[in-house]
């Protein structure tokens, strides 16, 4: 399979307009099929637009329908439109608007919460952060852990969803030997029946609730 453009907004457009497995959509996008079923479910790649990989011409109309009819079958795609004009590489360090940085602590704690298997090396390239902050977050002993929130990076504008999508494809051979390991739950490739959704059930706002109370002075 040739690499795609947009594997987030493409997954999205499958889900909400076909009727693919979460496995050959993931397969088609290079994405997990925890990711694909975090954007049925409506807590991935929430407000990122679909984009219709056949109309971009990184994907055949009977490619589409042979999967559709065959849950086995995985589609090959074309080579993109407009693949000459991907953006380059950039080299050196990713520079932030300072407007922006204060955000930096949000998007940590939202990156160690939904992608575990990105390293702190990861995480510092992608939104221009260091270790020790990274750290500091993780470990709640940052200046301002109180009132950190987990916010996805590429809704603060602190990096983009291809870069996003890059550095989660790097690490999906870690997932998955965490998942193995059992540090990461691995959920049922299945979508809840509406009457089961509870809708009491939201992810961790807070450091506290992401990570745990932090120790009080003495204890072991």
């Amino acid at each position: 399979m040739s690499d795609i453009l947009m594997p987030k907004a493409t997954a999205v457009w499958l889900v909400d307009n076909t009727g693919l497995t979460f496995e050959q959509i993931a397969d088609f996008t290079g994405l997990h099929r925890l990711e694909v079923k975090g954007i049925a479910d409506g807590d991935v790649a929430a407000g990122v637009r679909g984009a219709d990989p056949i109309a971009a011409g990184q994907l055949e109309r009977d490619e589409l329908d042979k999967a559709e009819a065959d849950a086995d079958y995985r589609m090959t795609a074309s080579k993109p439109k407009y693949a000459e004009l991907q953006e380059q590489k950039r080299k050196g360090p990713r520079y932030t608007p300072l407007s922006r940085r204060q955000n930096r602590p949000d998007a940590i704690a939202w990156l160690v919460r939904n992608h575990p298997e990105l390293t702190d090396g990861q995480i510092g390239k992608l939104i221009g952060t260091t270790k020790t902050t990274i750290e500091a977050v993780r470990e709640r002993t940052h200046w301002n852990a109180a009132n950190i929130k987990p916010t996805d990076p590429v809704s603060l504008g602190l990096c983009t969803q291809v870069d996003l999508d890059a550095a989660v494809a790097k690490s999906s051979a870690r997932r998955k030997q965490m998942e193995e390991e059992g540090k990461v739950q691995v959920e049922e490739d299945v979508l809840k029946p509406a009457e089961e959704h509870d809708p009491t059930a939201a992810a961790p706002t807070t450091l506290d609730e992401l990570f745990g109370k932090p120790k009080e002075d003495g204890e072991d």
